[in-house]
């Protein structure tokens, strides 16, 4: 809230801004009044005419000096010149003459000069004139020649109104000093600027590079996120006890010091902390974690310090710390200058949230995608009291969002944005956002004015699973193995009971190494899985490398995507979810990252011995090689079908959910209108050359 205090001394002092820019009036007013001179200076070269002391004095030995003035280095005045005679017109000599008359004879005698007299130009038909050609009279400058003993004498004689005139003092400090020191000036300061970013670095390297936002700089408000209402409704609080005080301390409640923002990349963590910026009525500093740190051990800490000292001057305020787990890693005993800058920078962070002198009115915002590696003072009330979780969407959130997003883009009448959400499960705001984004380039791509259904999902499956690579051409025999083991995914699926069902089949290159894909669908929203819904995802990863040696007896490296995730999700099994009898309830293995694992499929910790090891090993063997052998019965046993789907996708290349019902002999199942993300893809990377 605006301190009533600072605002009028804002307005008697002409406010804070016209303070803090006096410092810029003086270089404009240096370069102003340069310019001022200058301008004059060239007016007067325009108006006055510079001659020779030569010619001067020829003009004042004649008496046409009407006005002098004598400087130290020249002599200024005005020159007025004396009018000649006009001449007489001389006669024309006749253009064609046969003969001379004696009359003409003895005229020209007449007219011819002595011996050894000067012979004037013979004037034709006009007469020259004498008057000097410009102006009778004209201002004159010239250069003063010292010595010249005779200048006062021949002024007294020749000139009737002259005077000395010594030069302004004035003049002569801004010629002689102000000026050049005022170019030297901004001749620093022009170089300091382009060689420096190093000069000023120097002079404000502890500074703080947090950036102050007003709410109209922001441009979003709460109104602009969507899909996390909790979080919404956690920082809400926070603007609305900075908005109202009174309401709260009237209770005793204390607002927290810190609100830190957890969740995966892409969930809006930064876009809440803009969103609180455009709401509040406050101060908001802005700066990310890597802005503290530096190569200098203290410089860190400097910046924090100046950091708070310019919140408590506006406070009450809010500070956002973007990334907050580039400085606020756990400590420990390391070696290097880079972790004594950071652990240097945290323990100032942490005397300024909550040390010994009250931090009052400074409410700090943070957002990190790995709460595991904060050090844990950090984390504790007082400091951080309160950690709201910014996770995925659900489904109703995804239609929040991708609301929000399309507010400026035209959408046809028949996109239907709850079928979008339904068959995208597991995306975040940022992959909603690009979804639309690129369903709008594709439509403007083919010249229409609308987006239609048909835009978003053929963006949704860009976005799963690339673009399309039209410019690779397989082989008949690889596309035929391609089509088997797509068709091998999905047949697995869907004769497994705990299976989502297939949604779209294709054998179209996407991405880097993509040659056919199988899309599932989601029925609805799942947040627990069974032990049999685990298996039957892994038989249907497992479905098309056993399609493949069904039909082929021999397999291909297509399958290595599909094993390393079926790998990687039996392993889970075992040492997780303690969903293996030999091995037991004993939790062992663990995710590091679990924001950054991507899901189920991020590396597990080795945390048991090695007689556990084998156990474990043995295990996910003895699932992976019961769910390999449960898919191959199951396409043993359809062979027909195998092969009557297999012609169709190598006709067509793409199958959808009511053909490939057909084609099994199964009813339509009701489903939604676009493609979800995908269950089993089944990327076929070409065999590295040997």
């Amino acid at each position: 809230m605006p301190d009533p205090a600072n605002e009028k001394k804002k307005d008697s002092n002409g406010g804070f801004k016209w303070r803090e820019q006096w410092r810029y009036l003086i270089p404009y007013a240096l370069v102003g009044l340069m310019l001022l001179l200058l301008w004059q200076e060239a007016a007067d070269s325009f108006a006055i005419r510079t001659i020779d002391y030569s010619e001067f004095k020829s003009h004042m030995a004649a008496g046409e000096v009407k006005e002098a003035t004598v400087r130290t280095e020249e002599i200024q005045g005005i020159i007025e010149l004396k009018a000649k005679p006009k001449s007489t017109p001389a006669k024309s000599i006749p253009a064609k003459s046969d003969s001379k008359t004696a009359d003409s004879q003895s005229a020209d005698k007449k007219s011819e000069p002595a011996v050894g007299a000067k012979r004037k130009p013979l004037k034709i038909n006009k007469a020259l004139p004498t008057a000097p050609v410009g102006p009778t009279t004209f201002h004159f400058r010239t250069i003063r020649v010292d010595p010249d003993d005779d200048l006062v004498r021949d002024l007294e004689a020749k000139v009737p109104k002259y005077r000395g005139e010594r030069p302004s003092l004035m003049a002569t400090i801004i010629l002689s000093w102000v000026l050049p020191l005022a170019l030297l000036i901004l001749l620093w300061v022009f170089i300091s600027r382009r060689l420096g970013a190093a000069g000023q670095a120097v002079m404000s390297f502890g500074k703080s590079r947090a950036k102050l936002m007003a709410d109209k700089h922001t441009g979003v408000t709460f109104a602009d996120v969507a899909g996390c209402d909790e979080a919404k409704y956690e920082l809400q609080e926070v603007v609305d006890f900075l908005k109202n005080p009174q309401r709260y301390e009237a209770l005793g409640a204390k607002i927290p010091k810190g609100v830190l923002l957890v969740g995966p990349p892409g969930t809006g963590k930064t876009l809440l902390a803009r969103a609180v910026a455009g709401e509040a009525k406050a101060p908001f500093f802005s700066l990310s974690g890597s802005d503290f740190v530096e190569m200098f051990v203290g410089v860190g800490a400097s910046r924090v310090r100046d950091l708070f000292e310019q919140a408590k001057a506006t406070a009450p305020c809010i500070i956002f710390i973007d990334e907050l787990d580039a400085i606020g890693r756990q400590r420990g005993v390391h070696i290097g200058a880079v972790n004594d800058e950071r652990e240097q920078t945290l323990n100032q962070l942490l005397v300024e949230m909550d040390g010994f002198a009250p931090n009052v009115g400074i409410i700090i915002l943070a957002a990190t995608n790995r709460p595991d590696v904060l050090d844990r003072a950090l984390l504790r009330p007082g400091r951080f009291d309160r950690q709201v979780v910014v996770d995925a969407p659900d489904i109703d959130g995804r239609v929040a969002i991708l609301k929000v997003h399309s507010r400026e883009k035209p959408l046809a009448a028949e996109v239907d944005l709850r079928s979008v959400a339904q068959h995208t499960p597991g995306f975040s705001g940022a992959d909603l956002a690009n979804a639309l984004n690129e369903a709008a380039l594709l439509a403007a791509r083919r010249g229409a004015k609308e987006i239609t259904q048909h835009d978003l999902e053929e963006a949704v499956e860009k976005v799963i699973a690339g673009p399309e690579r039209k410019s690779r051409k397989l082989i008949e025999a690889e596309r035929r193995r391609v089509a088997y083991h797509e068709v091998g995914h999905a047949l697995v699926a869907a004769y497994s009971e705990h299976s989502d069902p297939v949604h779209k089949i294709s054998i179209v290159p996407r991405g880097r190494a993509a040659l056919g894909y199988t899309l599932h669908l989601p029925e609805e929203e799942q947040f627990l899985l069974t032990r049999a819904d685990l298996i039957d995802r892994i038989k249907g990863l497992l479905g098309g490398r056993a399609a493949e040696e069904v039909v082929f007896g021999d397999v291909s490296t297509g399958a290595e995507n599909d094993l390393d995730r079926a790998t990687a999700m039996a392993r889970r099994m075992v040492c997780i979810y303690g969903m293996s009898p030999s091995v037991g309830l004993v939790h062992i293995g663990h995710r590091q990252h679990p924001f950054l694992s991507g899901g189920m499929d991020g590396e597990l910790q080795r945390d048991f011995s090695e007689h556990t090891a084998r156990d474990v090993d043995a295990e996910v063997k003895k699932l992976l090689d019961d769910a390999y052998h449960q898919a191959k019965q199951i396409l043993t046993d359809h062979r027909d079908q195998l092969e009557s789907v297999s012609q169709e996708l190598l006709e067509h290349e793409n199958i959808d959910r009511q053909t490939f019902n057909r084609l099994i002999g199964r009813s339509a199942a009701a489903n939604g209108e676009s493609p979800p993300a995908p269950e089993t893809p089944s990327p076929l990377p070409t065999p590295p050359a040997e």
